[in-house]
């Protein structure tokens, strides 16, 4: 799998105080999950984020954010980031709280 293990890295460190976290190999990338339901994750082109649906246009008004079309079609509720605007600890941090708030609207699988 090839992805940015510094991005990876990143990551871990927003999330390390949540609870429930995993990580899965998924995407062709590296996942993280809250009670098993997807909030970011990484992959060779950047990350990704799930922010759901409602959070969807909040996530994209933040400078670096596009929509996800990972498959060649748009995924609804999904937004992906390139590397460099990662290097945003602010924005990071607005995208991983709309993640994290879309997981906890899902139940645990």
């Amino acid at each position: 799998m090839a992805y940015d293990e510094g991005l990876a890295e990143l990551m871990r460190t927003d999330l390390l105080d949540v609870i429930g976290l995993s990580e899965k190999k998924m995407f062709g990338g590296l996942c993280f999950l809250q009670h098993g339901n997807m909030v970011c994750g990484v992959h060779k082109g950047g990350a990704m984020y799930r922010v759901g649906k409602p959070r969807e246009a909040q996530a994209l008004a933040i400078h670096g954010a596009r929509e996800m079309d990972f498959t060649g079609r748009r995924m609804g509720g999904f937004i992906e980031v390139d590397p460099d605007a990662l290097d945003d600890d602010e924005a990071r941090a607005q995208w991983t709280a709309l993640a994290l708030a879309n997981a906890a609207e899902l139940p645990p699988k």
